[in-house]
């Protein structure tokens, strides 16, 4: 079997913090967010290859890391596109993948933004168990929520509905960009693409599929997060991270209240400050402020301000104007 891991998306929700770095690549506290699936792809022997498929402008940034990291499976597959209009669609892309990387076994496809409750072996057992193409679904428990993604309906286990970003959802459960096709459906994405169909979520394709043939779903509880938001970042860091603060042994905290989820990373310094629900890049200063449900870049410095719900981009210096930086 092969994995592909998607890592393609320019998450301009997240600008500046995202403007020049991939967001799977955001840390959760020791790790970064792509690290926890692949951890779950390395530890599973059926999986021989995984494929991280991405952008010609965060290329470089993976090479670096892959480089650098202890995984062996892991490679780039690169998608020539180095701004968000020119993106093809993730159907488009996995298509070209396919195709380039000569990929004619059973296909993994996971969203590398994802955190998730449950091992990927999990799953592919799951797979393997129904021998047809499978998903995973999650139940959002709001309909409103549910208008984001695609809507799944099952009779017993197997996918007897699937409508992408309905209107109107009449449930809320949903799919969560995790998919397995068997070999023999994989051409079947340039007989859809042949078609006209949309070439973007792949929800789509998996619409086209279950109407076709069996697909049948993996249904979770526990947890999980999309990081596309600074909410859902936040969010998924507290969870990850068990609701404990996670403060960098090299990071520096005087006279200052750590409130909940706060994440301080490598050469962080906090003075004279409050913080909850705040993540800190490297080299950061705050000093003599209060900062809450917000992003701070690296090598930012912040003095006497009160910030809630704020992104800072890096090499920034905020000051309050009787202050001086």
């Amino acid at each position: 079997m092969k994995a592909v891991v998607l890592a393609g998306g320019y998450a301009t929700r997240l600008w500046p913090i995202t403007r020049n770095r991939p967001k799977m690549l955001l840390p959760v506290g020791e790790m970064t967010v792509i690290d926890i699936i692949f951890d779950d792809l390395e530890d599973d022997d059926r999986i021989d290859e995984v494929f991280v498929s991405t952008n010609e402008a965060f290329a470089e940034d993976f090479e670096e890391y892959l480089a650098e990291s202890e995984y062996e499976k892991p490679t780039l597959s690169v998608e020539e596109t180095t701004e968000e209009d020119e993106k093809f669609g993730v159907v488009g892309a996995l298509a070209q993948l396919i195709d380039r990387e000569e990929v004619d076994d059973d296909l993994l496809v996971v969203a590398g933004d994802n955190l998730l409750s449950f091992d990927m072996s999990e799953f592919v057992d799951y797979f393997y168990e129904q021998g047809t193409t499978s998903l995973a679904a999650y139940d959002v428990g709001s309909r409103e929520k549910a208008k984001s993604y695609g809507l799944v309906e099952l009779d017993g286990e197997r996918v007897v509905d699937f409508q992408e970003k309905p209107e109107d959802p009449k449930s809320t459960l949903v799919s969560i960009a995790c998919y397995a096709f068997p070999a023999d459906t994989l051409p079947k994405f340039d007989e859809y693409l042949a078609g006209d169909n949309n070439p973007d979520e792949p929800g789509w394709f998996v619409q086209w599929v279950q109407s076709r043939e069996p697909v049948h779903a993996f249904t979770f509880s526990g947890a999980w997060y999309d990081i596309g938001t600074p909410a859902s970042y936040l969010e998924a860091v507290a969870w990850k991270l068990g609701g404990e603060n996670y403060v960098n042994e090299t990071a520096t905290v005087e006279d200052s209240e750590l409130g909940d989820n706060v994440h301080l990373m490598a050469d962080v310094s906090v003075r004279d400050s409050t913080l909850d629900n705040a993540i800190v890049f490297p080299e950061a200063t705050i000093d003599d402020s209060e900062i809450r449900q917000s992003i701070i870049d690296r090598e930012t410095r912040i003095q006497g301000l009160s910030l809630s719900g704020a992104l800072i981009g890096a090499h920034s210096k905020l000051a309050d104007e009787d202050d001086e930086l």
